[in-house]
Formats: C-alpha cells, sequence, structure tokens
C-alpha cells in the first residue's frame, strides 16, 4: 500500500509535471496588417485593428519596426503620445493602435524588421534600373504582368483589405503570384533587399525573440505587412515549442 501511495504520488508529479510544460509553450498569432490602408478602408479601419488586438490580448507584440528606429519612436510616444520617427510614422497601426494600446494593455513592444534605409534605398535603385534596361524587358513584363494579375483576382473577390479574407489560403495563394514571381527575378539581384533575403533578416529577429521567450507560456502576436504573413507562417509551423494560433476565432468573437 505505502509502495502504491508512493508511485502513485509520484505518477501524479510526472504527470502534472509534464503538463505544466506542454502548457507553457507561447501561443503565436501573424496578424497581416495594411499599413496606410487602415486610415481609408472601412472593412479594416483603425477602429476594428484596435478591437482585434483588444480581442488578441497579447503579452508581446513583435513589429515591423527596425530595432535602430524603436528607441527614437518610443521616447517621443513617452513625451506627448505621439510618434515622428520617420519610419515608425509611415504606419498607423502602431502610431494610432498598438503604442496607444501599450499604455493600456501592458503588453510588451519588440521590434523585429530587418529593414535598413539603405537596402531600402539601394533596392529602389536597382528595380529602377532593371525597369529601364532594355535588356531585361521580358523580366520587366513578366514582373508586371504578376502584379497587374494578382491585383485584378484580388479585385474580384471584392474582400481584399476585408481582415477575415486577408487570413486566408485565398489570400496567400493570390498574393503570391506577385511575390513569388519578384522574388524569382530578382531576389539574388536586389541583394538584401530580395523577397526572400528581406523576410529571412525579418525572421530572423522575429526568432531571436521567440528564443528569449520560449516556454513562458506568453501570447505573441506578430503584425507586419499581409504579403509577409505567409513567409512567417511557414517557418513558425517547423516549430514545436509554441502554439500557433488562428486569428479567425477572435474576429468571429468580433462578429467581424
Amino acid at each position: 500500500m505505502r509502495l502504491f501511495k508512493k508511485t502513485g504520488i509520484l505518477s501524479v508529479i510526472i504527470c502534472l509535471f509534464f503538463s505544466c510544460q506542454k502548457d507553457t509553450k507561447n501561443e503565436v498569432l501573424v496578424l497581416g496588417t495594411i499599413h496606410g490602408g487602415h486610415l481609408t478602408e472601412e472593412v479594416f479601419n483603425i477602429e476594428k485593428l484596435t478591437a482585434i488586438i483588444n480581442e488578441i490580448s497579447p503579452d508581446i507584440i513583435l513589429t515591423e519596426i527596425p530595432p535602430n528606429r524603436f528607441d527614437a519612436a518610443m521616447e517621443g510616444f513617452k513625451k506627448d503620445d505621439s510618434i515622428s520617427e520617420p519610419r515608425v510614422m509611415r504606419f498607423p497601426e502602431y502610431t494610432d493602435v498598438i503604442f496607444p494600446l501599450s499604455k493600456t494593455m501592458g503588453f510588451e513592444i519588440i521590434p523585429t524588421a530587418g529593414w535598413t534605409a539603405i537596402m531600402a534605398s539601394e533596392r529602389s535603385k536597382k528595380l529602377r534600373a532593371i525597369s529601364k534596361d532594355s535588356t531585361r524587358i521580358d523580366d520587366w513584363n513578366e514582373y508586371t504582368a504578376a502584379n497587374k494579375l494578382t491585383d485584378s483576382l484580388m479585385n474580384a473577390t471584392g474582400r481584399r483589405n476585408d481582415p477575415a479574407f486577408i487570413h486566408t489560403n485565398t489570400y496567400d495563394s493570390i498574393y503570391n503570384i506577385r511575390l513569388s514571381t519578384y522574388n524569382k527575378l530578382f531576389n539574388e539581384e536586389l541583394g538584401l533587399g530580395g523577397w526572400d533575403n528581406i523576410n529571412i533578416a525579418h525572421y530572423w529577429n522575429i526568432e531571436k525573440a521567440l528564443q528569449k521567450y520560449k516556454n513562458q507560456g506568453k501570447r505573441i502576436l506578430i503584425t507586419y505587412g499581409a504579403g509577409h504573413k505567409v513567409w512567417f507562417l511557414n517557418e513558425l509551423r517547423k516549430r514545436d515549442d509554441i502554439k500557433l494560433l488562428e486569428l479567425q476565432p477572435f474576429l468571429d468573437k468580433l462578429n467581424f
């Protein structure tokens, strides 16, 4: 009897231990944003984005803000509740939603963008040069045709900026027409500014944050332009230390 009691207690302890280990996996969501579109598109406006983040109730938000721009943005925000840092000002999801919400919700904002000003400038110069290069006419025509096809299919859905549609495989498949063509033709040539290359840089910072907070039972929200979403999801699905959540259940609660 005594042995049974001891082994029974031991079994309970072991079960509790492994259950706790399992429960400490961080929950991770990827929220695709539409940047300036949040100011103009009623279907996914600032108010709706605010409601979604409130419903998700994250502990941490990993953002499309370069680490070397974050301190300046946060300093301005703490000073007078406004952001004047030029790069961050481009994203109303941060200036109008995430930074203000951090004051009342208490989540941590972590900058994870791999972008640099030099990288963006070089990418723009190279793309302009390619567009004017008579020996690259076929490549440029293929690229512009892919852009037009993506736009046409997106418009045909009538739901282009609907948050529920943005977080579907159909959206990813349509957007991938543009992005896969862009990546195939120009990624290597654009260097660090190429599509795969910039996503690798973004995800490297994201992965550092996931490792830092590994198995702490936190809810982590990743907010980037919607085009990046599928790239990140493909990498996140390879991890066995997180629980990857779908956005739709949160949208359902809001009737979005």
